[in-house]
């Protein structure tokens, strides 16, 4: 097809929708896990119309849902090339890096003393918790004793990330960033350097109560080099990101980005961004899917949020234009049936569709995320920066 091209791509991330084990997945502890596969075995119903349509059931088998027998989009699966199987990692893949040393994690001992020590210093308040925990858990334990005694809940989980609680009507937004501005420069130590410290605003008072806002912010390690965001914005093409797109990126290619408060938010501000006229890419990440059922290990919450987005994809499907390409696919597994709750090594799904696609089928497994943003760029006639991985299959979708 690279006699046509198209004038948007719309990008869409289902964080941690893996679609079964990679070939390495012994070296992670993740053999058997599968997160679509598991969560579709683990509830009796599972509506998902417009996947199906596209071929997510072709690619996966799935207990309630049939292959289409002509998916309307072309589909296949792509193994990560990457050491690790986190957000940044398997973001930045998608665009062209190849991370071939993983981000430290802390979850069995929490984060060393030293560290704690000069967190301490800096910000002037004692830091408890200092484990990996579940947020909403978390919370219930220590945050009357934040806010009763004026303390600083710290804490990690499977991920590479120093995560900050602050009360918004206590401690307030600018001051709990303030000190999640002072946890990135200290952890950007080759021995605490961890891939985001993420800022964890609540509201409320008394156990029970207490409910995560949507005013997360994200700080992150700058990419360690140029992606396909950083081509298209240096020649002039829009990159629009929703979600958490700008801050795995640190803004890095981005010309405008936007905050969601949910995946079903980023999904509705996806399709407002599909009836305005740019040029170019729009890079959407849907987190609720890892964050509130994979890690909290939830396959009926998380099949319903698939629902959710399937519904909202019925919608985005019925405005593209006949010059738009819609990508579908994931950043690493996060199988809410398995061990732990920790991302799990898998393979991810690649759904491409367009309106001007005749017959569209099954495309060859792909040996990195990087076929997504080489695609991209080959579609506008760019090339990947040096020192990057992906092979474009602009050609193979005709």
């Amino acid at each position: 097809m690279s006699d046509k091209k198209f004038k948007r791509i719309f990008c869409i991330v289902i964080d941690s929708l893996g679609i079964g084990e990679e070939p390495d997945a012994a070296e992670y502890n993740d053999v058997g896990s599968d997160t679509l596969g598991h969560i579709s075995q683990s509830v009796k119903e599972f509506t998902i119309p417009n996947l199906q349509k596209l071929g997510m059931a072709n690619l996966h088998p799935l207990v309630q849902v049939a292959p289409a027998a002509s998916p309307a989009a072309y589909y296949g699966a792509l193994r990560e090339k990457s050491v690790g199987k986190d957000t940044m990692t398997g973001h930045w893949e998608m665009m062209g890096l190849y991370t071939t040393k993983p981000f430290i994690t802390f979850t069995d001992h929490g984060f060393p003393p030293e560290l704690i020590a000069e967190l301490e210093k800096r910000t002037g308040r004692k830091i408890i918790g200092n484990k990996a925990a579940s947020g909403t858990a978390i919370l219930d334990e220590l945050a009357e004793e934040e806010i009763n005694k004026g303390h600083l809940i710290v804490y990690t989980s499977a991920d590479s990330v120093l995560q900050i609680c602050g009360n918004e009507e206590t401690m307030g937004l600018d001051t709990l960033y303030k000190y999640c501005e002072i946890a990135r420069e200290l952890t950007m130590k080759p021995e605490w350097l961890v891939g985001r410290v993420i800022a964890r605003p609540y509201v409320g008072r008394h156990k029970g109560e207490f409910k995560r806002t949507a005013n997360r912010h994200d700080y992150a390690v700058k990419p360690f080099g140029k992606t396909a965001l950083n081509v298209l914005k240096d020649n002039g093409y829009d990159m629009i990101s929703i979600g958490k797109i700008n801050d795995i990126f640190v803004g890095e290619g981005v010309t405008k980005a936007i905050h969601s408060e949910s995946s079903v938010n980023g999904m509705e501000q996806t399709i407002e961004e599909a009836g305005k006229d740019f040029h170019g890419l729009c890079f959407v990440n849907l987190v609720d899917f890892d964050a509130l059922w994979g890690h909290r290990r939830d396959p009926a919450g998380y099949a319903r949020e698939i629902e959710k987005f399937d519904v909202n994809l019925g919608k985005l499907l019925s405005v593209l234009r006949d010059d738009d390409l819609l990508l579908i696919t994931a950043d690493h597994g996060n199988d809410p049936t398995f061990h732990g709750t920790d991302h799990t090594r898998e393979k991810v799904p690649l759904l491409a569709y367009s309106r001007l696609f005749k017959h569209p089928g099954a495309l060859p497994e792909g040996d990195t995320f990087g076929i997504v943003g080489a695609t991209i760029l080959d579609n506008f006639g760019l090339t990947m920066p040096e020192n990057t991985i992906g092979t474009s299959v602009l050609d193979l979708l005709v």
